[in-house]
C-alpha cells in the first residue's frame, strides 16, 4: 500500500499541471486576440472611409463626365429643348426681351403707308390694346420658334459651343458665352431672338427687322451659394474617376483585412448601397431647397426640369451602386453557412440534379465535356464571376438594369456550369476529386468553431 495521502498528492500535481497548461494557453491566445482586434478595427475603419467616399466619388465622376466630355454634356441637356416647361420659359423670356426693346409708336411711324394695312391686320386679329396685341403676337411667334426643330438645333449647337465656357464658369474662369454671377449660370438667347424676329417679319410685322440685336439670358442654374461652389466643382473635376476608385479600394482593403471576410463583405456591400441611397435622398432634398430659393421671376417647373435633366445620369449612378451593393451582399450571404443560405443552395442543387436526371433519361450524353467541367468547376466559376465584373467595369455608363441583366446572365452561366458538372457526380454517385463540393461537406459537418460569426 502506498503512503497515506499519496493519491491526494498525485491529484494535486495533476491539477497544478492542468492549471499551468491553461494559463500558458491563455497567455498564448491573448496576443492573437489582440491581433484580431487590431485587424477588425482597421478593417472597419477602411470600410467606413470607403462608404463615406462613395457619395463624393459619384459626384466627382459625374462632374468630370459632365464637364470633361462635350458629347456627354450635349447628350445630357438635349432633352431640355423639347420639354414643354423649358419651351414656355424660353418663349416668355424672349417675348419679354423683345417687348422691352420695342418702341411701338416709333415702329408704327416707320411703317410705310402701303404696309400699314398688313400690320394692322396682323395685330387686329388679336384684339385688346395694341401693346398687348403686339405682345401676344410676339409670344406666338416665339412659341412657334421654340417648338420647331430649328430650336432643337439652336439649343444643341449653342450648348456644344458653350461647353468649354461652362467648364470655365463652374471651375473659376468666367470667360465665354456662359456667365456665372454670384447666384446663377446663364445662357445667351440672342440666336433664338433672331429667329423670332424673322418669324415676325414673315408674319407681316416687317418693322420687326428694325429691332436691334438683343442679348438676353436664360438661367440654367441658380443658387445663392453657386459662387462658393466653384472651388468644389474644380476639386471634384480634378479628382474625376480617382475618388470612386479610392472608395472601392478602401472597401476592398477593409474586407481583405477582416478576420471574418464573408461577414465583412456583406456589411461593406450593404454600407456601399446605403451610402449611394443617402446621396439619392440628398439630391431630392436639395431639389426642394433649390426650387424654394428661386425668385418669383423664374419658372419653378422649368427650373425643376433643368435640375432633373442635369442630374439624371447622377441618379442613374446612384441606382447602379445601390443595386450592385445589394446583389454583392446577397451573393456573399448565400455563400455562408447560415441555415437559410444552406437551404437555398440545397434547393439550387436539387433543381440542377433533377434537370440533369431528366436529361439523362432522355438520352442526353455530353462525353468528355461533363468530366472537364466537373474537374475545373471552381476555376470556371471564378472566370465567370471575373467576366461579369469586367463587363460591368467596361460597360459605358451602365444602368441599374444593366447590373441586373449581368447578374441574371451570370446566374444562368453558373446554372449551366452546375448542370454540366453534375454529369460525373451522377455517374460516380459522389464527389470523385473534391472539385467544388467542399461546401457540401462543410454543411454536413457544420461550421467550424472559429467561423461561427460568419452566419
Amino acid at each position: 500500500m502506498g503512503a497515506p495521502g499519496g493519491g491526494t498528492d498525485d491529484e494535486l500535481t495533476t491539477l497544478r499541471a492542468r492549471v499551468a497548461a491553461l494559463e500558458a494557453s491563455s497567455a498564448a491566445t491573448a496576443p492573437r486576440r489582440e491581433h484580431h482586434r487590431l485587424r477588425s478595427f482597421f478593417s472597419g475603419l477602411l470600410v467606413v472611409i470607403g462608404c463615406l467616399l462613395v457619395p463624393l466619388g459619384l459626384v466627382a465622376a459625374w462632374t468630370a463626365d459632365l464637364l470633361g466630355d462635350t458629347d456627354r454634356y450635349v447628350q445630357t441637356v438635349t432633352p431640355l429643348a423639347s420639354d414643354p416647361d423649358v419651351q414656355a420659359a424660353v418663349a416668355n423670356r424672349v417675348t419679354g426681351a423683345v417687348m422691352e426693346h420695342v418702341d411701338l409708336p416709333a415702329l408704327l411711324e416707320g411703317v410705310a403707308p402701303d404696309q400699314r394695312p398688313l400690320v394692322e391686320k396682323a395685330l387686329g386679329k388679336l384684339g385688346g390694346s395694341l401693346e398687348s396685341a403686339l405682345s401676344s403676337f410676339v409670344h406666338d411667334r416665339a412659341q412657334d420658334v421654340v417648338a420647331s426643330p430649328a430650336f432643337e438645333t439652336i439649343w444643341t449647337d449653342a450648348n456644344r459651343a458653350i461647353h468649354t465656357s461652362l467648364d470655365r464658369a463652374l471651375t473659376g474662369d468666367e470667360d465665354g458665352a456662359v456667365k456665372i454671377e454670384t447666384d446663377s449660370v446663364t445662357i445667351d438667347l440672342a440666336p433664338v431672338i433672331e429667329r423670332v424676329k424673322e418669324r415676325l417679319v414673315d408674319g407681316g410685322l416687317t418693322v420687326a427687322s428694325n429691332i436691334p440685336e438683343i442679348h438676353t439670358d436664360f438661367t440654367v442654374l441658380r443658387s445663392d451659394d453657386i459662387g462658393k461652389a466653384k472651388t468644389g466643382f474644380a476639386l471634384l473635376q480634378s479628382l474625376g474617376l480617382w475618388l470612386p476608385v479610392i472608395a472601392v479600394l478602401c472597401v476592398a482593403g477593409g474586407v481583405l483585412l477582416a478576420v471574418r471576410r464573408r461577414r465583412a463583405l456583406v456589411a461593406a456591400a450593404l454600407g456601399f448601397a446605403v451610402a449611394a441611397l443617402v446621396l439619392g435622398i440628398a439630391l431630392t432634398v436639395f431639389r426642394t431647397v433649390y426650387l424654394n430659393a428661386l425668385p418669383a421671376s423664374v419658372s419653378p417647373a422649368a427650373a425643376g426640369t433643368v435640375y432633373d435633366t442635369l442630374i439624371r445620369f447622377l441618379r442613374t449612378s446612384v441606382r447602379v451602386c445601390a443595386v450592385l451593393g445589394v446583389l454583392v451582399a446577397l451573393a456573399a450571404w448565400l455563400s455562408g453557412p447560415s441555415r437559410p443560405a444552406v437551404l437555398v443552395r440545397g434547393l439550387w442543387r436539387s433543381g440542377i440534379a433533377a434537370t440533369r436526371s431528366t436529361a439523362d433519361r432522355a438520352g442526353m450524353r455530353l462525353g468528355p465535356v461533363g468530366g472537364f467541367v466537373h474537374r475545373f468547376r471552381l476555376w470556371i466559376v471564378w472566370i465567370l464571376v471575373a467576366g461579369a465584373a469586367l463587363a460591368f467595369v467596361l460597360w459605358p455608363h451602365p444602368t441599374g438594369w444593366v447590373v441586373i441583366g449581368l447578374a441574371l446572365a451570370l446566374l444562368f452561366a453558373l446554372a449551366v456550369t452546375d448542370f454540366l458538372a453534375a454529369t460525373d457526380v451522377a455517374a460516380e454517385g459522389g464527389d470523385g476529386d473534391g472539385g467544388g463540393d467542399g461546401v457540401e461537406a462543410e454543411e454536413k459537418r457544420g461550421p467550424a468553431p472559429g467561423r461561427a460569426g460568419d452566419a
